[in-house]
C-alpha cells in the first residue's frame, strides 16, 4: 500500500491500495474513532459500492450510518443541491462530532467538502474518491467548491479531509470516457512537473500501472500543496490547461466531461506557446499523441470569441490580469501574468477558433 502524508493546516494520509475499500471502517476507525458517520454519494456510485462501504464501517463498529444519494452529473455540484444535503443532514440530526464521507468522484467530493466546511460552521469529511479523475486529483488539496451559472468552481472553501482512501478496483466500473477523463489529469500533472510520468502515460497501459500513476499523481500535488495551501502562488500551476478547459465545459454546458475539456485546454495554450516562438513544436507532437492514445479530444467546436468572456471570470484572475500556466518543456512549468488583450492576442496567435 502506499501511503502518502499531506502536511497541511490540517494533516492527513492518502492511502493506495487495491482493494482498501474492504478496509475503509478500519482504516476510518483509526483516524475518527469516536465519531458518527454519514455517507454522500450519487445514483451511479450507491448501486456499486455503497453497501461494501456500509458493510466495511459496521464490521469496524460503527453503527446507525446515514447515506445520502444524490442525482449523478455535473449539474449536481450546485448551491442547489448544497442546500437540498444541508436539508438532509440536518433532518438526520447530524452535528459537530459527526464526519461525513464522499464515496463518489469529483461532484460528490466537492460537493460534499463544501457541504461539510460550512454546515455547523465545519465539520470533517473523508474522501472516497471512485473515479480515476478523482483519484488523481480533486479528492487531495483541500478545494471544495460549486458552480455557478457564469463559471465552475467560483463559490467554495479550502477544507481539508482527514483521510483519503484511493481504491483502483472501483476503476473497474467506468467506461472508457470516464477513465480518460482522469488521464487528462494524469497528463497535466507529467507536464507540469514530471517527464517520467507523462512517458509512462504516452508509451504503457494505464490500467497496468493504477498505482504508480495515482500515486506519482498525487505526489505532485501533495508536494505543490504544503508550499500553497491556498492557491496564491505556485499552486496555480495544477491549473494547468483549465482556464481554456474551463471554458469550454462552460460553453458546452457540460455536456462535455471535465477531462476532455482540460485535453483541449492544455492543446491550445501548447499551440498558443508554439507559435509565439516559446516552445518547441515537439512538444506540441508528443502531446496531441498522448491524447489521441487516449481518446482525448484535441480540438472544440467552440470560437475564441465564445471562449474569451468566459475566460474573464476564471477565479485566477485579478480585475485586470490573467494567469496562465506555460511551459518550458514537459515537466517544467511556470505562472504567466496576461493583461486580457495581450491573453487574446496571444491565444489568437495559435489560430484557436
Amino acid at each position: 500500500m502506499n501511503c502518502i502524508r499531506v502536511n497541511t493546516g490540517t494533516s492527513y494520509d492518502v492511502l493506495i491500495r487495491h482493494g482498501i475499500l474492504r478496509d475503509a471502517g478500519k482504516e476510518i476507525m483509526k483516524v475518527m474513532p469516536n465519531a458518527r458517520l454519514a455517507v454522500v454519494t450519487d445514483s451511479n456510485v450507491s448501486p456499486l459500492y455503497l453497501r461494501r462501504l456500509l458493510d466495511s464501517l459496521e464490521q469496524a463498529g460503527y453503527n446507525n450510518i446515514p447515506s445520502f444519494t444524490m442525482a449523478a452529473g455535473e449539474d449536481t455540484k450546485s448551491l442547489k443541491s448544497a442546500g437540498l444535503l444541508y436539508q438532509l443532514l440536518s433532518q438526520a440530526k447530524i452535528s459537530r462530532d459527526c464526519c461525513l464521507i464522499a464515496l463518489g468522484g469529483g461532484v460528490v467530493g466537492d460537493l460534499t467538502g463544501f457541504v461539510a466546511s460550512t454546515y455547523l460552521r465545519g465539520i470533517p469529511y473523508i474522501q472516497i474518491p471512485t473515479t480515476l479523475l478523482a483519484q488523481v486529483d480533486s479528492s487531495v488539496g483541500g478545494k471544495t467548491a460549486v458552480n455557478l451559472p457564469s463559471g465552475k468552481n467560483l463559490v467554495g472553501t479550502f477544507w481539508q479531509p482527514s483521510l483519503v482512501l484511493c481504491d483502483p478496483d472501483t476503476l473497474s466500473t467506468l467506461p472508457e470516457d470516464v477513465f480518460a477523463d482522469g488521464i487528462a489529469e494524469a497528463i497535466k500533472c507529467g507536464m507540469i512537473k514530471d517527464s517520467g510520468l507523462f512517458d509512462l502515460l504516452a508509451h504503457h497501459d494505464p490500467h497496468s500501472n493504477l498505482e504508480e500513476i495515482i500515486s506519482r499523481c498525487v505526489s505532485i500535488k501533495r508536494d505543490i500543496v504544503e508550499k500553497d495551501e491556498h492557491d496564491t502562488g505556485e499552486r496555480m500551476l495544477l491549473n494547468f490547461g483549465h482556464t481554456l478547459g474551463h471554458a469550454v465545459e462552460n460553453w458546452m454546458q457540460y455536456q462535455r466531461r471535465h477531462g476532455q475539456c482540460v485535453a483541449v485546454g492544455m492543446v491550445m495554450i501548447v499551440r498558443a506557446q508554439v507559435a509565439a516562438g516559446l516552445l518547441s513544436a515537439a512538444v506540441l507532437e508528443r502531446l496531441l499523441q498522448v491524447c489521441q492514445k487516449h481518446g482525448l479530444p484535441i480540438s472544440s467546436p467552440a470560437r475564441w470569441e465564445d471562449l474569451f468572456e468566459i475566460c474573464r471570470q476564471d477565479k485566477k484572475n485579478t480585475a485586470k490580469d490573467i494567469r496562465v500556466i506555460l511551459l518550458r518543456d514537459i515537466g517544467d512549468s511556470y505562472i504567466q501574468k496576461f493583461s486580457f488583450q495581450e491573453f487574446e492576442t496571444f491565444i489568437r496567435g495559435g489560430d484557436n477558433k
